[in-house]
């Protein structure tokens, strides 16, 4: 389990203190956490369920039912495949496989590095230009094993 440094666990516990108070608190107190440690560490959810009145299992079952949310720190970027089906259709199947046997890794994690992690997401809105991925903000579409070569290639060299 990630050890939380001093100045972490005081992050986490003013989001707790600013969203405990509002009805249906926990989605956006998640999102508040990881937009600001990059990652929902499972050292915070007795934290989190005592200040919501939930159990361990419902915070960790929220956190891990949705794909969006990380339970450890990501790398320095982060590398979305659309797994949605126009993007299916279109070879992201295959693409998902070459990404994941170029960066000798798996969804949901990182590569030895440090540099990228992989994580599906399901629609990117980009259905017109499928196969889509998203390098952290930036959505990228009509993607294949050369262009995808090409931001890895970027990213791991500045």
């Amino acid at each position: 389990m990630t050890v939380l440094s001093q100045q972490e666990l005081a992050r986490i516990e003013t989001h707790i203190a600013t969203h405990k108070a509002r009805p249906g608190a926990l989605m956006p107190l998640l999102h508040a956490i990881q937009d600001d440690i990059g990652y929902v560490p499972e050292t915070a959810y007795p934290l989190i369920s005592k200040a919501l009145a939930l159990s361990v299992a419902e915070v960790h079952g929220v956190v891990t039912f949705y794909h969006h949310f990380r339970t450890h720190p990501a790398g320095k970027h982060v590398l979305q495949v659309c797994r949605a089906e126009s993007c299916q259709s279109m070879g992201s199947e295959k693409l998902e496989a070459h990404i994941k046997s170029t960066l000798g890794i798996d969804y949901h994690q990182t590569s030895a590095d440090g540099a990228i992690t992989l994580e599906p997401v399901y629609c990117l809105g980009n259905c017109g230009c499928s196969p889509a991925v998203m390098l952290d903000d930036e959505v990228y579409g009509r993607m294949d094993a050369e262009k995808i070569d090409e931001l890895v290639r970027e990213v791991k060299n500045g």
